[in-house]
């Protein structure tokens, strides 16, 4: 017996209440019995209220009220909805995610308030219906009067509430069928059976966050981070991190879903997996969201080994994310190596890996010196590192080493230096027409990089022949010593025939 005071008004010497208050996954049922001294008397609307915590009941009547002071004796009882030998998984917002979300099983979702009457008839049936689905479909239970923002996400209003989490997690369907067991066995069945059909046409959805984006990018390109493995694989990185701490039933999140894979895989391509893009459901992983003050869905926050995290506060759009994830890329990438091309290997993976490989055909060293070649590499080297956000390659050769080369872009043995831009998937190029200048090279790749320009098809659709040759000593050239010839047993008399006149 546990003694509560209370303020009342009401027509009765005493009055019963009987009712429930939630308590964890159980509830308690209370019958309430209260005695008061008169005070006065008038006629209106009467409460009793008394509190318990943070529960609060309200008990109205009507007739002449009498104002005064009560006594009230609570006698309280603990009734378990499910209990851990019931074959229903009891789920909260700690194990939901890793337990439904993730799952490809199906599942049956119970949201149901401890105090509700119709909830209370349903639990022989749920646990009836559970048994029997025992390794074929999951059956659940939340507790959503305890957990309210489990039962928010996914629009519940009443108890209970019954979805069915299949193909697609994030959607799960409202469950409309009747609330005996063998009823909710039939919609698992039926349900079940629709799953497997859209399985077989290749219609299915996947369950992690992952495997929940549409079509754009490479599903698997975002990295699911998580309390246990934030610090291991974020902060301790030496690449840049990119990081969308999002909640499941946030709208604005699921809109940036598929924007979020495809970008994820274009910057692990353009970067070489130097920048990364990770996701962090925040209503699960609670703690590293809490450390990084997250309030809102989604947030987005940039993570560099040794530095303060910083806001992302740019476009939700995949071309704004990979814009931004080139710009961290590049404030610390170094500029491109500058590569001479000395045999096929170099010229193959340069060109092949890169979006474009800029060429440059400098004149022989002969003609130039070590000083006046070593001032067109300086240009080469300036504009590799101007352009460095667009990875491209950067090879060299000498007029002469590679005239396979020089005959495809059709430089044709004049016109030193030259440059050509190739495209190896396209099998296409462009040649700089103006001067072999910073001005003039800067023009010709700004062209190249907003789609303008003109192209050529490669010379024969293939890349041309490369010639193994030896890397340039940084010297000046040698010409070639010339052997000397003896010309004292020459005679360089004329004919003897012939007679002078």
């Amino acid at each position: 017996m546990l003694n509560y005071t209370a303020h009342a008004d009401w027509s009765n010497l005493t009055l019963a209440v009987n009712g429930p208050i939630s308590v964890g996954h159980g509830e308690i049922l209370f019958r309430l019995q209260c005695t008061f001294v008169r005070v006065s008397e008038q006629r209106r609307q009467s409460v009793c209220c008394f509190n318990r915590g943070d529960e609060q009941r309200e008990v109205k009547t009507m007739g002449p009220i009498l104002l005064g002071v009560l006594g009230c004796s609570l006698v309280l009882s603990v009734q378990a909805m499910y209990s851990s030998s019931d074959d229903v998984i009891e789920l909260t917002p700690s194990n939901f995610n890793r337990e439904v979300i993730q799952s490809d099983s199906l599942w049956l979702v119970e949201f149901y308030a401890p105090w509700c009457g119709h909830c209370q008839n349903l639990v022989p049936e749920w646990k009836k219906a559970a048994t029997a689905l025992k390794g074929v479909v999951k059956v659940g239970a939340v507790d959503a009067d305890q957990h309210k923002s489990l039962g928010g996400q996914y629009g519940v209003k009443g108890f209970p509430t019954i979805k069915i989490f299949g193909a697609n997690k994030n959607k799960p369907e409202e469950y409309q069928g009747g609330r005996s067991s063998q009823a909710i066995v039939d919609g698992a069945m039926n349900a079940l059976r629709t799953l497997v059909k859209e399985r077989l046409s290749g219609k299915s959805g996947g369950s992690s966050y992952n495997k929940q984006h549409s079509t754009g990018g490479s599903k698997k390109d975002v990295v699911e981070l998580t309390d246990d493995n934030f610090d291991e694989t974020v902060l301790r990185s030496d690449d840049v991190w990119m990081v969308e701490f999002f909640a499941p039933w946030c709208g604005h999140c699921k809109n940036l879903e598929p924007e979020w894979a495809a970008a994820a895989t274009a910057v692990k391509e353009q970067t070489k997996g130097k920048v990364r893009l990770g996701a962090v459901d925040a209503t699960v992983h609670q703690a590293v969201s809490s450390r990084y003050g997250v309030r809102g869905f989604p947030t987005i926050k940039i993570f560099r080994k040794g530095e303060e995290p910083e806001d992302y506060q740019g476009g939700r759009s995949r071309g704004d994310i990979i814009e931004k994830a080139m710009d961290l890329f590049s404030d610390n990438a170094p500029g491109p190596e500058l590569l001479e091309i000395l045999n096929e290997d170099i010229l193959k993976k340069t060109c092949e890996d890169s979006q474009l490989c800029i060429i440059a055909v400098l004149p022989h060293i002969l003609d130039t010196g070590a000083a006046g070649r070593n001032g067109y590499l300086d240009v080469m080297m300036k504009m590799a590192d101007k352009y460095k956000k667009k990875l491209w390659g950067w090879l060299w050769t000498e007029a002469g080493a590679q005239m396979e080369l020089e005959a495809s872009l059709g430089i044709g043995g004049f016109g030193y230096p030259a440059m050509a831009a190739i495209n190896a998937r396209k099998m296409k190029f462009a040649l700089l027409r103006g001067s072999f200048s910073e001005t003039g090279i800067h023009e010709f790749l700004r062209e190249l990089s907003v789609g303008r320009g003109s192209t050529a098809t490669l010379g024969g659709g293939v890349m041309p022949k490369i010639n193994t040759v030896e890397a340039w000593d940084g010297k000046d050239g040698q010409l070639p010593v010339e052997e000397e010839y003896d010309l004292s047993d020459v005679d360089l008399d004329e004919d003897p025939g012939k007679e002078e006149l």
